[in-house]
């Protein structure tokens, strides 16, 4: 039954399909349909409007009209038979995937102890199932490339989340740790970052979502120099 309530409107004349406020929205309710952004489905919107932020033309806005209500319950059959199927929410980089250790791929032959798909902060949904009860590695860019055993000392059995503190949107961040902590039971972290400036805005985001969340998970530092050491 249709109800007068919040709900998104697009302006496809201003999405240019980029697909960022798909990547913002949790419950899977946008995706990219000839190349703009369309409401999947209306029972799916909760009209609280977190991927309004993430667009860079303006093309979406809140507004009140009749539309089916909001149903939770469809919501996260719907994200379960997304992650399922593998079925792209915007950006193909974005598809969940889970690689297991009991086949051989080309994830384990190159001795990788990456175990899932996307890894990037901005593309991870809060939801996904390798987040349930993880022991997360969130990892500045940087030092990936600077420290040479990253995966032999610190990938191994963790879920890794990386990204950049300085050039990326650390609000949105902020965000979407925050919606993890609060419904991920995340275990433990390790917050590995450069001993430069710009990266110590790193642990200021977790932390800070842990504080919204009003969550007390155990977490660690670990630093890693620009010649490669940790300290």
């Amino acid at each position: 039954m249709k109800v007068l309530r919040k709900i998104i409107k697009i302006d496809e004349e201003l999405c240019d399909g980029c697909g960022q406020c798909i990547l913002s929205c949790a419950e899977g309710a946008l995706a990219i349909v000839d190349g703009k952004a369309k409401i999947v489905s209306e029972n799916f919107c909760d009209g609280l409007g977190a991927c309004i932020g993430n667009c860079p033309t303006g093309a979406l806005k809140i507004i009140e009209r009749e539309a089916f209500e909001f149903d939770e319950k469809a919501v996260e059959e719907h994200l379960k038979e997304k992650e399922k199927h593998n079925l792209p929410c915007g950006c193909p980089s974005s598809q969940i995937q889970v690689f297991s250790k009991n086949s051989k791929s080309e994830i384990e032959e190159t001795d990788s102890n990456l175990t899932h798909w996307p890894i990037q902060i901005r593309l991870i949904p809060p939801k996904a199932s390798f987040l349930k009860g993880a022991s997360l590695l969130v990892l500045a860019d940087c030092a990936a490339v600077a420290y040479v055993n990253l995966h032999r000392d610190l990938v191994k059995n963790r879920t890794v989340m990386m990204g950049c503190p300085k050039f990326d949107d650390a609000q949105a961040y902020i965000d979407k740790f925050t919606e993890i902590f609060k419904i991920s039971d995340i275990k433990d972290i390790a917050i590995v970052f450069m001993d430069v400036p710009c990266c110590s805005g790193l642990p200021f985001i977790v932390k800070k979502a842990l504080e919204k969340a009003n969550k007390n998970i155990p977490y660690k530092e670990i630093i890693v120099s620009k010649t490669g050491h940790l300290s």
